[in-house]
């Protein structure tokens, strides 16, 4: 199945609101969390080590303080293939802008184009790690592993918000007509 250009603009539009909008939400709810107890689940992404996320955790032992937690963790799961998806998007329609088929470099932003997508994969197995860490014992090793794909994710946002950037620019910015 291939997209129409307009198809896409509308894809690449609606599911970049609907991932701001999930964006707030999973904001206002770790705000929250972090308000109550000092920590949020956002703090967990740059701990390495069991120990430092045993002493978050800890802070997290009452019944609502849990919920919000296992909430957060649980509604990102929904944040994912939005900003995903959107961020796919935005390299796809920079790909066509700047890059035109064939040719090599329509290739290349082609495949920097998926990062998104494989950042998506890196923070459903963070938040897996933490979860599990959650319900049972943090360790030095599944704390790194978190970190590890933390640092993975955060590369292929970032790849993803450059490429879509550059999307806006192509978007605004016409190309001149050859002669």
């Amino acid at each position: 199945m291939q997209l129409t250009r307009k198809a896409l603009n509308a894809r690449w539009a609606w599911t970049s609101a609907t991932a701001v909008g999930v964006l707030v939400v999973l904001n206002l709810a770790d705000s929250y969390l972090r308000a109550r107890t000092g920590y949020g689940t956002a703090d967990l992404q740059g701990i390495s080590t069991g120990w430092g996320l045993r002493l978050v955790i800890d802070r997290w032992t009452s019944p609502p303080d849990a919920a919000i937690a296992g909430f957060v963790l649980g509604f990102d799961y929904l944040f994912m293939p939005l900003y995903a998806v959107a961020l796919y998007c935005g390299g796809i329609i920079a790909a066509e802008r700047f890059a035109p088929p064939p040719g090599r470099a329509h290739r290349i932003i082609t495949f920097l184009a998926a990062a998104p997508i494989a950042a998506a994969l890196f923070d459903a197995c963070e938040n897996g790690l933490q979860i599990y860490m959650l319900l049972r014992s943090p360790t030095d090793m599944l704390a790194a592993l978190a970190a590890e794909a933390t640092a993975a994710k955060f590369a292929g946002i970032a790849i993803g918000l450059v490429m879509t950037l550059a999307a806006l620019i192509g978007l605004v910015w016409k190309r001149k007509p050859r002669r």
